[in-house]
């Protein structure tokens, strides 16, 4: 399979230049919603200094109108799709320069640059809530054309609650929507189904084998003729003895034996037999024909042999992420990776290609991973790309055929980042050692950048090492300034990551700090990483045994069918 690719950027740039017109069968994409919220991404904490979580800022889902948010409208109402043009003018019309319309002048080109992206015969999924879905709807309408549009999915994300608590006087919100539409109008389709409910199976099925097999009666007749559907159907009994009506498998009219009573039954008046007389004559043999006591044939249907309900458009079988789940990685606005393996499996086949251009932690590539799709995955934060790749990693044990694009090669390309943001350089740096960004403080940051959790007995005892990340010029200072928080948070180990070289007195101030002592040897207490240093291949000296890294919670590894190749084994 082609390799997958995991790109960091502004999705609309990157689709714009790396995704080719007609080159994607699947796009599901899960949006900010406009619900002017921050989200953080939560870290279990190991060890006693450390216990419970911590959370680090992710994203804001807050939009205000903008020269950004002007600049995304101009062009989309100038641009040569006049039904979203149209769309748009009229929103802005109805909305004004409030945040909702910022939020839809950022969709907008977005949304038709993904139009373009699909095969002719590719899906669409749109995941949103309530707040933005009926002009989400109508955006969809104009990009796609309202003839493709499919289905409106409702997701139960939660159990019944009260939204009372907050003053509000109205219905609790327990459900999301998905919104599927195809680009042309034949599409990749694969029929899924549920399973039955008790109440269905109490009424439907509710006669048993005796080897405890369910099924039920059902009619063996048809209204309208077709082949071999007119014949006597004849059947025996023993007059006063038995009361079950039994087939007369040889179709042979007996001499009249003493206390045996035949029958021949026809379908009733203005239908015709659904089978051809052989295949009754199998369903006998095979000993699935009843009969009722006029002597009409019925088959039996076992439960255990049906495909279950077709899929239907509300999904209430797929509960939220608990917060003990094991696929739970703290990342907001997780969804469940049943959810996106459902779409998955039921609009693509193994080998095509499924995008996901806000691709947080990386559920969609997950899951399209598992599934055997190649994938391409969007966002702009580095902070989600270390998620995903760790994810991915943990997953698969590192067999996943995947590259990055959009992170910096060379020392030109970080530079570049640090001088365009200082957090994306941080959580870029961070990423390239495995470690991940600490809980964000108002004001100083302690001294503390990110941490890496360790365990070197394989038995829960953690240490953690303390990492700052330098962007601009560093001197000894910063060496003694790390000692400390060292020492103050009792950690093992620090280090520090910079763009420039340590000087003289940074190397013997670091070397004063002595080793930490560990059963698998000896680790310089302070370290001096310099970016070109992790680029070229080195890597934090630390007791590293086998899934001794636990920074990040581990994904749930993949377990493959017996039938598959084993490329995932332990």
């Amino acid at each position: 399979m082609t390799e997958s690719l995991l790109f960091y950027g502004d999705n609309l740039d990157v689709l714009r230049k790396h995704v080719d017109a007609g080159s994607v069968d699947l796009v599901y994409l899960d949006p900010p919603f406009n619900s002017s919220r921050a989200f953080n991404v939560i870290f279990e904490e190991h060890g006693e200094r450390t216990q419970g979580s911590a959370q680090i800022h992710a994203f804001e889902d807050t939009w205000t109108w903008d020269h950004g948010a002007e600049a995304a409208y101009a062009e989309v109402v100038e641009g040569s799709n006049v039904e979203v043009s149209r769309l748009m003018a009229s929103f802005r019309g109805f909305l004004g320069e409030s945040n909702m319309m910022a939020y839809l002048a950022m969709m907008a080109p977005r949304l038709l640059e993904l139009h373009r992206a699909l095969k002719s015969t590719g899906s669409f999924y749109l995941h949103c809530d309530p707040t933005a879905s009926h002009y989400l709807k109508l955006l969809l309408d104009g990009v796609f054309g309202p003839k493709q549009f499919r289905t409106e999915i409702v997701w139960k994300r939660s159990s019944a609650h009260s939204d009372t608590k907050q003053g509000r006087k109205q219905h609790g919100h327990i459900h999301d929507v998905i919104l599927f539409y195809t680009k042309g109008d034949e599409w990749t389709w694969n029929p899924l189904y549920t399973g039955y409910d008790e109440s269905y199976l109490g009424s439907e099925y509710r006669h048993v084998t005796g080897a405890d097999r369910r099924y039920k009666e059902t009619d063996l007749t048809a209204a309208k003729p077709g082949g071999d559907v007119e014949y006597d159907w004849p059947v025996k009994r023993r007059s006063g003895h038995e009361e079950r009506w039994e087939a007369d498998l040889d179709n042979e009219w007996q001499a009249p034996l003493e206390g045996i009573e035949y029958l021949a039954v026809r379908p009733y008046q203005g239908r015709f037999w659904a089978f051809s007389r052989d295949n009754l004559v199998a369903f006998a043999r095979d000993g699935r024909l009843v009969h009722r006591e006029t002597g009409m044939p019925r088959l039996m249907q076992f439960v255990d042999e049906m495909p279950g309900v077709p899929l239907q458009d509300i999904w209430d079988d797929i509960p939220p992420i608990g917060p003990r789940a094991a696929e739970r990685l703290g990342f907001p606005t997780q969804k469940p990776e049943a959810l996106l393996q459902r779409i998955i499996l039921s609009s693509s086949n193994e080998g095509d290609t499924v995008l996901d251009p806000f691709c947080g932690c990386g559920t969609t590539v997950a899951a399209a991973e598992k599934l055997k799709r190649r994938w391409i995955g969007i966002d702009i934060t580095h902070l989600a790309i270390n998620l995903i790749r760790t994810r991915l990693r943990d997953m698969t044990g590192g067999t996943a055929n995947f590259a990055v694009r959009g992170e910096p090669v060379d020392i030109e390309g970080a530079e570049a980042l640090a001088a365009e943001n200082k957090y994306q350089f941080q959580w870029w740096a961070l990423g390239l050692v495995g470690a991940r960004p600490v809980h964000e403080k108002k004001g100083a940051d302690h001294g503390i950048d990110g941490q890496l959790v360790f365990d070197e007995s394989g038995k829960g005892k953690y240490n953690r090492i303390i990492l700052q990340v330098k962007g601009g010029k560093t001197d000894v200072k910063d060496v003694r300034d790390l000692k400390g928080v060292v020492g103050r948070e009792k950690a093992a180990i620090g280090a520090l990551i910079s763009l420039q070289e340590p000087t003289a007195p940074m190397k013997k101030e670091a070397a004063s700090a002595g080793f930490y002592e560990s059963p698998w040897g000896r680790f310089p207490t302070v370290q001096l990483l310099t970016v070109a240093d992790l680029l070229g291949g080195k890597r934090l000296e630390y007791p590293a045994i086998t899934g001794g890294n636990k920074t990040f919670k581990r994904a749930p590894r993949v377990k493959e069918e017996p039938d598959q190749l084993a490329v995932f084994e332990e």
